[in-house]
């Protein structure tokens, strides 16, 4: 018998879009004739305990009595909570569209603490639209259920992550293993009556659980221990990012009791050959199978296999992710918090896609740059990705994409851009990226014609000696012209803002701070978000952390889990009585108040006076990109084509024949004027520069070009013709 594989990521991860690693991994084993069922038992848990029925199950499960008042008040209006719980999860599916206008009335739904923050909605909400704001209701509607479920049910529920603080840092297997071993919770059993069925119906041979997380390891270990019992014969393999990150050192041998295999960073060579191995252990073959980054048991004892000779797949070989099997029309789009980048994350289905395996800088001292998923940088090519486009689109109904890329490169999404606007294909996009230089205003401008609405970006620490430090390899100065760039062109920005950074001081925390203000203050930065640094094993801090004025707590290994680290800094600053201020004062930030506010006024302590200039950002921004005319530099037309009237123009007795090109745009009509033979050169300039054109010209080839039939090409360039056209689409790249 073939093997056959069933592919899971266990509860939770995001309720509105599916996470891509078991679609990756599908669509590999698509290309290799294997045949596999995934599913996400995520969204699956979700809609069975936010229904009518699980609902119902749920307030009459013999409960610890509510204590708080909140979940009293819940208690009591459960008969309000079950008659709506229907029909708001299927607004949030896009399936009730109308059901909007009754949510928002805020005499529908039933309202426990969540809903105190109602009187600053008007405030938070006052330009968006029905339809939005009734999503955020719906979503403290589902949320207040919630605190109920944590309370009364489960301690460790959560929307995106499940016991996460058993996974977080756990060098010691122990407190895991000891939650194994007890009465599974009321959620376990939803999860057990799921994967029965699953298993039931698909009567696979491998079982391979993904686990990006730590809020989806302890599922992982529930499911595999479920399928020990009841299914013996099922191999079990776990991959993901959780493994690749944190597992790297395993030793202890109790994991597997309930794993088989554990494989590390790409998963298709490690899972092709542990299929191969399978199969000849059933035909009880004498050869020992071979092993990619895969750890077993052997004599009692974990082992780390790498003997294979099977090199890892290009990508340009994985295949295309295939989305099938995943209930892609029931996920629920919600709107948590008021950040626009957030709810880009929460609300919407998104196809998620990679430009390039890796990350091409690979040198901040931050980052796990020592694994493979960062270090090995492989960029996919334009025309394979917008064949993948093109595939997902037609399998999924959707034409949103999410490039989950570390950080995609600007060439390549040049490049991306270009072939998208070639095939004439509509769709929306957003990825992360690094606040190259390489941005110019003509780039960006470009992107958004393509369908990118939105990127992210870490700005870190906004300190030019951090960053340096850092080797973040960008400068405050550069990041504020390039998100200005993308701005004016359209397209959302944010910012990963990083505090507590080795040997960070308060006044360069301060110095931040003012930095964060001063760039939304001018409108290039529309979202942002802190996090307090935390050392890693596999980045440059975490490896030589004397480098940096900073030293481990200690030197010991755990046993299972090891990525993150404690650490003593030099300095000797608290930097988690920050958080607060930072946070605070960057949601004000976010919705364009508070700009005037001493910096003093966010925190409860004494801080000093930021040294930064009150008009540095500003100063930054006054340097105006110029024509790039560097000789390899590429034209491209995305402007239509126009229609052309001659005439002849009489001044004091002399008379010309001139040429009159009339463009139409998407929001307005616009006309240039030339002389005749200008004109016509230009006519014929804008067919071979068009964005349809495979064949790009450079800004040589066309200067060699009008000298040869006309004269004095500066003159011309930098006419008024050509900066109107540089207005309405005419790029030089």
């Amino acid at each position: 018998m073939k093997t056959k594989l069933f592919l899971i990521t266990p509860p939770f991860t995001q309720l509105n879009t599916p996470y891509p690693a078991t679609a990756y991994i599908k669509g590999f084993l698509n290309t290799k004739n294997i045949e596999s069922v995934q599913a996400d038992l995520g969204i699956e848990v979700i809609l069975k305990l936010f229904s009518k029925e699980g609902l119902t199950a749920l307030f009459q499960f013999e409960i610890q009595q509510p204590t708080t008042e909140n979940c009293k008040r819940i208690f009591a209006l459960q008969e309000e909570y079950i008659k709506t719980i229907d029909s708001v999860i299927a607004f949030l599916q896009g399936k009730n569209p109308t059901l909007a206008l009754q949510i928002c009335q805020e005499d529908f739904l039933p309202e426990a603490s969540r809903f105190a923050q109602l009187e600053e909605l008007d405030w938070a909400f006052g330009t968006m639209g029905t339809q939005d704001k009734a999503k955020h209701l719906a979503t403290l509607y589902l949320e207040d259920i919630s605190d109920y479920i944590v309370e009364c049910i489960d301690e460790n529920f959560g929307f995106s992550r499940y016991a996460e603080r058993l996974g977080r840092s756990a060098n010691s297997f122990d407190e895991l293993y000891a939650a194994l071993q007890e009465k599974p919770t009321y959620i376990d059993e939803v999860l057990f009556k799921l994967l029965k069925e699953k298993i039931e119906n698909i009567q696979p041979t491998l079982f391979l659980i993904s686990v990006p997380f730590p809020g989806n390891l302890y599922a992982a270990f529930r499911s595999a221990q479920w399928v020990k019992t009841h299914y013996p014969n099922i191999k079990i393999s776990m991959g993901g990012g959780f493994p690749n990150t944190e597992l790297r050192s395993l030793s202890d041998a109790r994991v597997f009791e309930f794993f088989d295999f554990i494989t590390l960073d790409d998963g298709e060579t490690p899972i092709e050959e542990l299929i191969a191995s399978l199969e000849k252990q059933k035909e009880n073959s004498q050869e020992s199978g071979a092993f990619k980054r895969t750890f077993l048991l052997e004599e009692g004892k974990v082992v780390y296999k790498n003997n294979s000779t099977q090199p890892d797949y290009k990508q340009s070989k994985v295949g295309t992710p295939d989305y099938s099997d995943l209930l892609l029309d029931k996920y629920i789009s919600v709107i948590e918090i008021v950040n626009p980048m957030h709810r880009m994350w929460s609300d919407g289905r998104w196809n998620k896609l990679t430009m390039a395996h890796g990350c091409y800088w690979g040198k901040c001292t931050f980052c796990d740059i020592s694994l493979d998923y960062i270090k090995i940088y492989e960029p996919v090519a334009a025309s394979l990705l917008c064949d993948r486009m093109e595939e997902l689109m037609a399998q999924t109904g959707q034409n949103g994409f999410h490039y989950v890329d570390e950080a995609a490169p600007p060439a390549l999404m040049r490049a991306l851009a270009l072939e998208i606007l070639r095939r004439k294909l509509s769709i929306t996009w957003w990825t992360n990226i690094r606040f190259e230089k390489s941005f110019t205003k003509d780039l960006c401008l470009l992107l958004k014609a393509s369908g990118c609405i939105a990127v992210s970006g870490g700005l870190e620490v906004a300190s030019d000696r951090l960053l340096k430090l850092i080797d973040k390899g960008v400068t405050v100065e550069q990041v504020a012209k390039v998100t200005r760039n993308f701005t004016e062109a359209g397209v959302m920005v944010h910012a990963y803002l990083m505090y507590g950074y080795p040997t960070q001081t308060v006044l360069e925390t301060i110095d931040s701070l003012e930095m964060v203000r001063q760039l939304f203050e001018a409108g290039v930065l529309q979202s942002g978000f802190w996090h307090q640094f935390a050392m890693t094993a596999h980045s440059p801090v975490g490896m030589y952390p004397e480098k940096f004025g900073v030293v481990k707590e200690t030197q010991t290994i755990g046993t299972f889990a090891n990525n993150d680290i404690n650490y003593i800094d030099n300095t000797g600053i608290d930097h988690d009585k920050f958080s607060f201020g930072l946070k605070k004062s960057l949601f004000n930030f976010m919705h364009g108040i508070c700009f005037d506010y001493e910096l003093q006024d966010w925190f409860d302590f004494k801080i000093p006076k930021t040294k930064i200039p009150q008009d540095f950002i500003f100063d930054a921004l006054q340097e105006q990109s110029d024509f790039n005319t560097k000789s390899t530099a590429k034209l491209v037309w995305i402007g239509g084509k126009p229609s052309v009237e001659y005439f002849t123009k009489t001044k004091k007795g002399n008379s010309w024949e001139m040429a009159a090109l009339t463009f139409h745009d998407k929001k307005e009509t616009f006309s240039i004027q030339t002389g005749k033979l200008e004109g016509e050169w230009l006519l014929g300039l804008l067919q071979k520069i068009s964005v349809s054109n495979t064949k790009v010209y450079t800004f040589q080839e066309v200067k060699t070009d009008f000298e040869n039939e006309l004269k004095d090409f500066e003159l011309f360039w930098y006419s008024k013709p050509i900066n109107t056209l540089r207005e309405f689409g005419l790029l030089v790249l």
